[in-house]
């Protein structure tokens, strides 16, 4: 089949085009084309790049017609934010095309109640970005349901994959906070350290799709979260990386509000949307209907971006 994938060199891009391509597809990566994938693959020598600036386009409202245009058999939408613009290409796309997938979040929950989160449980998002998460979803659920629009959303958490960052114990992406670790210093962690990040591997995020698209009679019309099985809580987090550097977690902890004092603005903002989220999803479904478990854990997943990490000399040792 012919895949456009929207957003494709940025995190799930850079391990789902290489599955599409090694899987006979004809694929089309659609981006600014102003990134490299992540990692060098030799299947991106086999992939048909288009340069478009999606922002712009849709408010001039050309995009929709532009991957239209592209005659993909099925298009993958990583890189859609906004309510209106999730309209657009539906639009545009229906009637065109046997398969639209959707890269939504687990933001869309809003704070965890009852553990581990389904994905047919009662949408509470609390920023924005989780808002305009959840009406894409409604609405292309809905479109599905009434008008047989092919869409399936794949919700992943906190991503992770050699190349960038992990969200850390501490909730944030300073990669001073595994330095820390790596050092045997002191670390202060907000409240108990007891709320949850529930990270995910780019790859699992990839062949989550990968297996969508291989079952739509069981996918279209359905949303499937994307995590590793199980959440950690910030101090186990800890814990555990301090031991892969062979130390013991020197932890502190710290009420919210003398903890924000010792970080940045930018870190405790980050920190605060992780901790009162406190993600942990269920991947129940996507095991009955698709067949689909992640091949990495949380730490696992870790353990390969901090390795990363090390190798590239972000973190010292």
């Amino acid at each position: 089949m012919r895949v456009v994938v929207i957003g494709a060199s940025g995190h799930i891009g850079t391990y789902l085009v290489p599955r599409l391509v090694d899987a006979g597809h004809d694929v089309v990566a659609v981006s600014r084309g102003k990134r490299e994938p992540y990692s060098p693959h030799g299947a991106w020598q086999r992939v048909t790049t288009v340069a478009a600036d999606r922002e712009a386009e849709d408010a001039d409202g050309t995009f929709g017609r532009r991957i239209v245009e592209l005659e993909g058999d099925v298009v993958i939408d990583l890189i859609c934010f906004q309510e209106d613009s999730a309209r657009h290409i539906a639009e545009a796309l229906h009637g065109r095309v046997r398969h639209f997938l959707h890269c939504g979040t687990i933001w869309t929950h809003g704070p965890s109640a009852r553990v581990p989160t389904t994905e047919d449980r009662r949408k509470q998002p609390i920023n924005e970005y989780g808002r305009q998460k959840a009406a894409i979803e409604s609405y292309l659920l809905e479109r599905a349901h009434r008008d047989g629009f092919p869409a399936t959303i794949i919700h992943p958490g906190h991503i992770v994959g050699p190349g960038w960052v992990p969200v850390n114990p501490a909730g944030n992406v300073n990669p001073a906070v595994f330095q820390t670790l790596a050092d045997g210093e002191e670390l202060a962690l907000p409240n108990f350290g007891l709320e949850t990040l529930q990270h995910v591997h780019a790859d699992d995020v990839a062949r989550l799709f990968m297996d969508a698209i291989a079952a739509p009679s069981a996918s279209v019309g359905e949303s499937f979260h994307s995590v590793a099985t199980g959440a950690l809580t910030l101090r186990g987090y800890a814990d555990a990386v301090a031991g892969w550097f062979g130390r013991e977690a020197r932890l502190t902890y710290l009420p919210w509000e003398r903890w924000r004092a010792t970080v940045s603005e930018e870190d405790a903002r980050i920190t605060y949307d992780h901790i009162l989220y406190s993600p942990h999803c269920s991947m129940e479904k996507a095991e009955r209907l698709l067949g689909h478990r992640p091949r990495y854990t949380a730490l696992e997943a870790v353990a390969e971006a901090v390795d990363w990490l090390v190798k590239a000399g972000t973190i010292a040792t």
